[in-house]
């Protein structure tokens, strides 16, 4: 159905969480809403859903095969699932007459969805691409493998557009899945933040004497937590004043250092913690994330509103994320501590060097790694693919 310019797209957007619940999808669904009703359309949330009957027999089955053949059954992309789900949603979307479907992080939701309405569809990976990668993808049943594929395959296709946030994931739905190229793009996330420092307080970020090291992750093992300490130990050892903050997680018992805080968690939604941790993000020198298995981790964005230069290792998606010398610095995957130490002693102690980064992680934000940015280049796909006209 073709739009006149002056005419909102009405959208169904489909999740089977709470989209109005920041903490859906660490807090993206919500983004991605609030973005496409500012910018695309009016947004009818067809979500949240549950199917506990089936959710239950499909735990039971899991436990069952952890216990007697200790493999895991992937039942968030069961076909079992997909196909409950497609029967709900296909059921509300009856309800409504619809322009478009969003579908963000749901391939179980639209798999078997029972729509002629066109269907963006956002990920920010393919099941295959994480496949013993990810630490819920791995050791699975050989039946889970297929099935797990066969939906999320299945979903892209059923979809109009596929939108990720990486050429590693859309490259895994070209390669992998044979999707074709013309169906699939990519578009960066943006920063989930309901208010953005102004350009003035990220730009007043200045080198100390002291490097400022922030590590946020909810575990210290899969985000890399012993190697960003073993950075700090690094530029201790090479004559450079360092700190490393930890927030969001608790090192193992035993794990400890004069140079390290340890703040265990802080809430977005609460008034003072989210001042203190936007007081975190200022007074750093950078983000360091050395995750161990991630595909575009929304905190990259948020660092670059506040003109945070990050380093983390080349994985997943990150690459599409993080450019070398823009918004941070990359480093290979096996590197250890000393590695991360020495490429942020090169540009921490050259102050026009570090200022200069500073500036480009700001403008990359501004530029690039914004929710507005986002829906922008979301509607000239909608104009120019689907044929529908936006605001």
């Amino acid at each position: 159905m073709s739009q006149t310019h002056s005419e909102r797209l009405k959208i169904a957007y489909i999740t089977t969480t709470d989209a109005a619940n920041k903490h859906s999808w660490s807090g993206t669904h919500h983004y991605i809403w609030k973005t496409a009703q500012k910018n695309i359309g009016d947004i009818t949330l067809l979500g949240p859903v549950s199917a506990p009957f089936v959710i239950f027999i499909c735990q039971v089955i899991h436990g069952f095969s952890l216990y007697i053949l200790k493999k895991r059954f992937n039942y968030r992309d069961s076909i079992f699932l997909a196909k409950t789900y497609g029967r709900i949603f296909s059921r509300k979307l009856k309800r409504g007459n619809y322009d478009l479907i969003i579908a963000p992080a749901g391939s179980t939701n639209i798999a078997y969805l029972n729509t002629t309405v066109p269907i963006i569809y956002i990920a920010d990976r393919t099941i295959q691409s994480t496949l013993n990668y990810h630490q819920m993808l791995t050791n699975l049943l050989d039946f889970s493998k297929r099935q797990s594929i066969f939906v999320d395959k299945k979903a892209i296709e059923k979809s109009s557009i596929a939108i990720y946030s990486s050429e590693w994931a859309a490259q895994s739905a070209i390669v992998d899945y044979q999707i074709p190229e013309n169906k699939i793009y990519v578009i960066p996330f943006g920063a989930n933040l309901d208010e953005i420092p102004s350009r003035e307080i990220a730009l007043s970020r200045s080198r100390t004497n002291v490097c400022r090291l922030l590590f946020l992750g909810v575990s210290w093992e899969n985000k890399g937590g012993a190697i960003a300490l073993n950075t700090l130990i690094n530029l201790v050892e090479s004559g450079i004043q360092a700190e490393l903050t930890v927030c969001g997680c608790i090192p193992p018992e035993g794990v400890h250092h004069p140079n390290m805080k340890v703040i265990p968690f802080l809430n977005k939604n609460n008034a003072a913690q989210k001042k203190e941790l936007d007081q975190l993000f200022i007074k750093s020198n950078f983000l360091i994330l050395p995750t161990r298995f991630d595909c575009t981790p929304i905190v990259f964005c948020e660092a670059g509103a506040y003109g945070l230069p990050c380093i983390a290792p080349v994985t997943g998606g990150i690459a599409s994320v993080i450019t070398e010398g823009v918004n941070g610095m990359l480093v290979p995957y096996e590197a250890k501590g000393n590695v991360y130490a020495e490429k942020i002693r090169n540009v921490f102690v050259n102050e026009s060097t570090y200022n200069a980064l500073v500036i480009s992680s700001r403008h990359n934000y501004e530029e690039r790694l914004n929710w507005d940015s986002w829906a922008k280049s979301v509607n000239v796909l909608i104009k120019t693919q689907l044929s529908l006209y936006t605001d």
